[in-house]
């Protein structure tokens, strides 16, 4: 496997930390740099590190996993989505978000929903164990560079925008374990 070839996957891999970043920092309107951080962090960390355990994993379980994976991840991100709506639709429309869903148990819940896919790309890598760490050390980055250009930009747009972006943060968290669900099957 060449290196655009892990680049190229490790992008795949961060598009989800993108539009869940992005997602949350719309919702959030007053981020600090501690919850900032949070994201990025555990998401490289997760989407790095769930290959890597995938690879020692036999294949029969990453073929378990990859059969249910989707089912996972959509409960997660629905669940996290919904409860970001009921925060918003709750929330005093002159107050400011609270950013309670940059909790560690949130982001953590989030970090397994965006990389559970990762954790069968570490079957790739079982024909060249030569590549794996590097793969891994690619992939983390990936995900927590585009985490963190996703808390950015979602950030941007929430406070130049009036909109209840609370709800529309939840709705893209559903959406994309919707996706997630479809692409499986397609």
């Amino acid at each position: 496997m060449s290196l655009f070839d892990i680049i190229v996957l490790a992008i795949g891999l961060a598009m989800d930390c993108l539009a869940v970043s992005v997602s949350t920092g719309i919702s959030c309107k007053e981020m600090n740099i501690a919850n900032a951080a949070k994201m990025p962090v555990s998401f490289g960390l997760f989407q790095g590190l769930m290959p890597l355990v995938g690879f020692f994993v036999t294949i029969s379980f990453a073929e378990f996993i990859d059969s249910v994976s989707h089912w996972i991840a959509l409960a997660i991100l629905s669940f996290i989505g919904i409860k970001m709506i009921w925060e918003d639709i709750r929330e005093n429309e002159t107050s400011q978000s609270d950013c309670s869903h940059f909790s560690w148990g949130t982001v953590l819940l989030l970090s397994v929903a965006t990389s559970i896919d990762a954790l069968s790309t570490g079957v790739i890598f079982v024909p060249i164990p030569d590549q794996i760490l590097f793969a891994v050390i690619i992939i983390g980055i990936t995900s927590f560079l585009f985490s963190i250009l996703g808390l950015f930009l979602g950030q941007k747009i929430g406070k130049s925008a009036v909109l209840r972006f609370g709800i529309i943060g939840g709705v893209i968290l559903i959406g994309i374990g919707i996706k997630i669900v479809i692409e499986h099957y397609v």
